[in-house]
Parts: structure tokens; sequence; C-alpha cells
């Protein structure tokens, strides 16, 4: 309990992940935190009550350096296949949420991107490094046999 309410002191008021690992009755939380909770966590709202605020929307606005910050951070456990599709649903997020990419609508920024106006490259930061929890693990394929029949 002490553990989580440390990790979690700085995400006050937004919904964040918690993964515990349990070995051998002790446990180890780490916080895995989605690109809704760090696109209204890069706003700099002030911390809200859930219980007294509902469906609050956060008009903030974010720069596209942010948004690629994000993005590097949240790529590992994402499912696209390159980084201008994470920095796509990163933008999705802010569009759920409720703000703005530098005063323009996350939906017209993914227009801009898919035209190639703005180019999105990877920074050259070794987000894998940063956090190890998000490694992927391919599974082997096996082998079918082969089977021959004398007649």
């Amino acid at each position: 309990g002490e553990d989580i309410q440390k990790l979690t002191k700085d995400w006050k008021g937004i919904k964040v992940m918690i993964q515990l690992r349990v070995l051998n009755r002790d446990a180890q939380a780490t916080l895995l935190p989605t690109a809704a909770a760090q696109v209204i966590k890069a706003m700099a709202e002030p911390g809200r009550d859930r219980k007294k605020q509902k469906n609050q929307k956060h008009p903030g606005n974010l720069t596209m350096d942010q948004i690629k910050e994000i993005a590097t951070v949240t790529k590992a456990k994402s499912k696209a296949k390159d980084f201008k599709g994470a920095v796509k649903e990163v933008l999705g997020a802010c569009q759920s949420v409720g703000g703005m990419v530098e005063g323009k609508s996350p939906k017209d920024i993914c227009k801009l991107i898919e035209k190639g106006e703005i180019d999105v490259k990877e920074p050259q930061l070794r987000h894998h490094l940063l956090f190890p929890l998000f490694t992927l693990m391919k599974k082997k394929k096996k082998k079918k046999k082969k089977y021959s029949a004398l007649i």
C-alpha cells in the first residue's frame, strides 16, 4: 500500500495502471501510465477529486515536442508499427481528453502528418533503456513435420 502511494503521488487525480509483481510474498509495484494519463499530466493541470468532478474536459494546449516525448515513452507498449503510428495514438488520446496541439485540433494534426506536411521522426533517445518492462518477446513458430507414407 505504501509503495503504491509513493509511486502515484505525482499522478494525483489521474487514473494510472499499477503492475504488481509478487515473488515469494514480496510485492514490487511498477507504474505504467497510459498515453491519456501522460497527456493530462503534460497539460500541467491541478489535481482534482474524481468523486466530486465527473467527466471533466482538459482544455490544455500541448506542443509537438511534448507529443513526441510521450510517444517515445509509450511506443514500447504501443501496437503501432513505427513511430509515426505511436504519435498518432498519442494524438488520439489528446483528442479524447479534449486537448489541443499547438492551437489546432489533434485530428487536423493527424491529417497533416498523413499528407506529409508535418515530419515526424523518432528522437535518438533510447526509451528501451528507460522502460525495461516494455520489452517485447517474440514467440518461436513450431515447424510442421511432413509425413510420407509408403504404399
